[in-house]
């Protein structure tokens, strides 16, 4: 009996399922299918249910199951391909995992992540999609998700050979040495001359070309002396800015000539280049100039040298001193003669043969030649068609010019030369290597480029880790100080501290954050460049200010950098360049800065400016009078009871227009404005000095005896940013 209900049920199952195959033809020939598709389709279907002989479970099944692979349509095809995310599947997960990573492996959306992680010790204020998460975050995100997790099979990476270009062993074969230029560096203060000095040995006119008179980048120059022997001359900037310029001359350098102006003596960058000469190792020449001036003093200026160390031949040292000026040209042979025979006293020799081997002195980027750097080499003579590496980049010679311009074919040990051909623009003080062939110069710069990702890697773990290590702390410390509270109420409490952040992300954050000055920094030269930067890096008023460096590099003003500048809300500085009239209009036209400045003083001045301008204004309160309480009551206003203070005006006036605050024992426990004030029983607007008065504040606050009142007024004043540059 049970069996045949059971039967019965099963067909009437199987029925229903065939009925509905018959309405899905019937919605098949209504939607424009061809009839005899349909017929087709539908004569199966009908003779079972005509037929109640063929009501058998298998029968009905067959037909019905035939039917559904019959009537799949494209469509349907497509959407049973397309793999939905499954809300309980398996997460492939790697001990570290970004954050956007994870979040695709669980095909969620990055918000999951962020609710995942609320009661977690991690901290969302500095959680971005690119944040690296821990395994063991990792873990219980998948598993809060409803999720399981599998460790993905790590892949070993090969440890990569080291291809690098190094320096030829210096070996001892005295035959292959030839004498070489020595390289002199001029140092000394700003404004004592050095670059006139120079002018005068080469009889051109570099200082007028140079912005204010003063050295803005190195300069390298071969000097020709009337006896036949050749000086190679570098000559670095003076001012504060350029430290990191003179420290790199000094270390080509042979002999050091310490510049010192008769009238002014020994002053801060006189010794910040003593500094650079002794950490270098190399002999000083002293040069006192402007000697032909009234208030020249020489003997005091070797006196002063001799605190720092610096002792001239007629106090018994072995530096040599010359009295000169630069400006008319005095006693500048005798200067040079000096130079030539400490040059002898060293035998200056190189290795002119073999792989080239220099140092950058300078880079920079010129429109129709591309990377272009002047360089000092110090082994081999460079030739056109040298291959060489400098740092991460590499070049083929086409072409090197002098310090005038002219085109040479070669270059030997102590000459210095410019040269053109370099893929990308060096940076000054890099090291010149020559190699066997351009397919080594790439193999060179990929190794050098993967070295440098792999230590920035690193590096970039290492700041990770402590900041865990950091957050841990605190989030032990917060488990601490809720170890009395139950589970429930600890959610509570930590759900209460960090929902607003699901509405907000970082992002939106630094949107939001309007005291930010985002500059890009455009420069002549490398070493300009790295100038600015150094003088950036000396910012310390993040809590004021936030100084924001977008981007920098060498050349002209371009349309990227405008375009980049709009992206961020910055301002563009450019330091001996140029912006032509379509980049300007550009600017203009999407409200973007450009300054543009010659003198590092005045681009630094121009920064503090800007900086100031970003600067919320300060609320200064200025006090207009005060008064002490002497007795107190309250009066009934309705229901209510309001404590009023009898005071006597004791220094200016007591107006009720403007802000009160209440002082007791030293401290303000009240600011506001006053409800009532009453001279005797007027109310009036001003009590002046000396008179009596009644007063009632804003707020129900009890008076005691000896608290002070005083009126002040608010007034807004414009911060300046504190930031010394150091100069």
């Amino acid at each position: 009996m049970n069996g045949g209900l059971m039967l019965r049920f099963e067909n009437l199952v199987q029925l229903r399922g065939a009925w509905q195959q018959l309405r899905a033809l019937s919605c098949r020939k209504a939607c424009g299918a061809p009839w005899k598709a349909v017929q087709a389709s539908a004569q199966p279907v009908c003779s079972v249910l005509l037929h109640p002989q063929l009501w058998q479970k298998d029968t009905l099944g067959s037909v019905a199951l035939s039917q559904c692979r019959h009537l799949a349509t494209k469509e349907d095809r497509k959407k049973k391909k397309k793999k939905m995310p499954v809300l309980r599947g398996e997460v492939e997960i790697r001990q570290k995992m970004t954050t956007e990573e994870l979040a695709r492996a669980m095909g969620k959306d990055i918000e999951h992540i962020y609710e995942a992680l609320l009661y977690t010790d991690v901290n969302l204020d500095s959680l971005e999609p690119d944040s690296i998460l821990y395994e063991d975050h990792i873990k219980m995100i998948v598993q809060k998700s409803g999720m399981k997790y599998k460790s993905a099979k790590l892949k070993e990476e090969k440890e990569r050979k080291n291809t690098d270009a190094v320096k030829r062993q210096v070996g001892n074969y005295p035959a292959v040495l030839t004498p070489r230029p020595p390289v002199v560096t001029i140092l000394g203060h700003v404004d004592h001359g050095k670059t006139t000095l120079l002018d005068s040995l080469r009889k051109t006119q570099v200082a007028l070309m140079e912005a204010g008179g003063i050295t803005q980048h190195i300069g390298a120059f071969l000097v020709h002396m009337p006896s036949g022997e050749k000086i190679t001359f570098l000559d670095t900037p003076g001012h504060a800015a350029f430290s990191a310029m003179r420290a790199r001359g000094t270390n080509v350098t042979d002999i050091v000539i310490l510049v010192v102006a008769a009238e002014d003596g020994v002053m801060q960058q006189t010794i910040e280049s003593i500094q650079h000469a002794k950490n270098a190792g190399v002999p000083l020449i002293l040069a006192i100039n402007k000697c032909d001036k009234p208030e020249a003093d020489p003997e005091r200026v070797k006196k002063e040298l001799l605190a720092h160390d610096v002792v001239c031949e007629e106090f018994g040292g072995d530096v040599q001193a010359v009295n000169i000026s630069a400006l008319k040209g005095e006693n500048l042979m005798v200067l040079a003669e000096a130079t030539v025979a400490l040059a002898e006293m060293l035998e200056l020799k190189a290795d002119a043969t073999g792989l080239v081997e220099g140092t950058i002195i300078e880079s920079r980027k010129d429109r129709g030649k591309g990377p272009l750097t002047t360089a000092i080499i110090q082994r081999g003579t460079l030739r056109k068609g040298c291959v060489l590496v400098a740092g991460k980049t590499w070049a083929k010679v086409r072409f090197m010019f002098d310090e005038n311009g002219k085109a040479v074919d070669a270059a030997s040990p102590g000459i210095p030369v410019e040269i053109m051909g370099w893929k990308e623009v060096p940076s000054a003080g890099d090291e010149i290597l020559e190699v066997e062939s351009e397919q080594r110069a790439r193999e060179v710069v990929d190794w050098r480029t993967y070295a440098e990702q792999q230590e920035k890697m690193k590096q970039d773990m290492e700041v990770i880790e402590a900041r865990q290590k950091e957050d841990r702390m605190e989030y032990k410390q917060k488990q601490q100080e809720m170890a009395h509270l139950t589970w429930r109420q600890r959610k509570a409490v930590l759900y209460k501290a960090n929902k607003h952040l699901m509405f907000q992300r970082p992002t939106e954050r630094r949107e939001m954050d309007e005291n930010m000055l985002s500059i890009i920094v455009k420069g002549d030269v490398d070493g300009s460049v790295e100038a600015i930067l150094n003088i950036l890096d000396s910012y310390d008023c993040e809590d004021e200010c936030k100084l924001d460096i977008v981007h920098f590099g060498m050349g002209d003003i371009s349309e990227n950098d405008i375009s980049l500048a709009e992206s961020f809300n910055g301002v563009i500085y450019g330091f001996s360049v140029k912006a032509n009239e379509s980049v300007k209009k550009l600017a203009d036209k999407k409200g973007i800065k450009i300054k543009l400045h010659n003198i590092i003083y005045k681009l630094v001045e121009d920064l503090k400016e800007e900086l100031t301008s970003r600067l919320p204004p300060a609320v200064l309160e200025t006090t207009v009078g005060e008064a002490s309480v002497l007795n107190t009551f309250s009066v009934t206003v309705g229901k209510n009871k309001i404590p009023v203070a009898g005071c006597r005006v004791q220094k200016g006036l007591l107006d009720r227009r403007m802000k009160f605050k209440l002082i007791r024992s030293g401290d303000v426990i009240w600011k506001g404005s006053l409800s009532s004030l009453k001279h005797h029983k007027d109310d009036v607007q001003v009590i002046k000095m000396g008179m009596d008065c009644g007063l009632s504040l804003d707020k129900n606050l009890e008076f005691t005896i000896g608290d002070e009142i005083v009126c002040y007024e608010e007034k807004e004043v414009q911060q300046t940013t504190s930031w010394n540059p150091g100069f």
